[in-house]
């Protein structure tokens, strides 16, 4: 299934651990144990985190 407006939002679990990994639609990464915490950030995009490349 694609994205209407074309943003991809990804969460891995890692394995063996209680921790999550996700990347942002712009390329960013992040790691939490709290998946509601993980959920926050990624939705708060562009505010927390800035995308790859970017010198503001």
């Amino acid at each position: 299934m694609s994205s209407p407006t074309g943003e991809i939002y990804r969460i891995d679990w890692l394995p063996g651990t209680d921790v999550l990994h996700g990347t942002c639609h712009c390329g960013r990464e992040h790691t939490s144990q709290d998946p509601i915490e993980m959920w926050e950030w990624m939705l708060a995009h562009p505010q927390g985190h800035e995308p790859r490349g970017s010198t503001s």
